[in-house]
């Protein structure tokens, strides 16, 4: 006879406190400047997410600007459109529930901001161009920092900080798809190039993409805030 645990998913209501508190932070200052810098760090994340939808289907990416205005192009060359189009504004989204996944499920956060640090430096240097030039500038700086961070600070500074960073990548991918694509829905935005693709109004592609960025938001929020507990019960067999 074998007994055995099973373990099943419960909140971990302090961490959902913090999550909430920190969304609320995040929300009520979200034009403060301490924001700036991570808020271009997800139009990275957007414009890479475009390029790696394009190396994945064949192609590959002829380079990446990123703007203070907080403006980003990817530049690809082959590859499947559809995809690579679609690939932005869902790809920071899910990059950004990673992080904050990881941040809050894991004890490795010195690690990842390590690793996040090298990423984001290996980007700029193969991929942003013109090297002299604000995205770069940001690349560099911004790999050095989060990866010095993870290098040198202690564990509770890299864990809040890429719990804030994930978070302010999944707010800013909703907020960012009602602002471009659904309150301007301006020539040249990723919904515009869609409906080029699948003949339907940019505000339709808008409102789609609102919609999956929603319920991913939702989604990733609450499992990061969940814990494994084991089971007061126990089978035999």
């Amino acid at each position: 006879m074998k007994a055995f645990q099973y373990k099943k998913d419960e909140v971990n209501w302090q961490l959902a406190a913090l999550l909430a508190g920190m969304f609320v932070i995040i929300a009520v200052f979200w034009n403060f400047v301490l924001f700036y810098p991570f808020k271009l760090f997800v139009v990275l994340l957007h414009e890479i997410s475009h390029g790696l939808a394009a190396v994945l289907t064949g192609g590959r990416i002829a380079g990446i600007e990123i703007s203070q205005d907080l403006g980003g192009v990817c530049t690809t060359v082959g590859g499947w459109q559809w995809l690579i189009v679609m690939a932005g504004y869902l790809g920071s989204m899910l990059w950004g529930g990673l992080i904050l996944i990881l941040a809050s499920r894991t004890k490795l956060d010195k690690i990842i901001s390590t690793v996040i640090g090298g990423i984001v430096l290996i980007i700029a240097i193969l991929f942003i161009r013109p090297i002299i030039s604000f995205g770069f500038l940001f690349g560099i700086l911004f790999g050095l920092g989060i990866g010095l961070t993870g290098w040198f600070a202690p564990e509770i500074v890299n864990d809040i900080l890429l719990k804030f960073i994930g978070l302010t990548s999944v707010m800013y991918a909703v907020i960012d798809i009602k602002e471009d694509l659904i309150t301007r829905d301006i020539p040249g935005s990723d919904a515009f190039y869609m409906s080029q693709i699948i003949p339907l109004p940019p505000v339709v592609w808008g409102i789609i993409w609102g919609l999956l960025a929603l319920a991913a938001a939702f989604f990733l929020i609450r499992y990061a805030a969940t814990v494994k507990e084991e089971s007061p019960w126990t089978h035999s067999k």
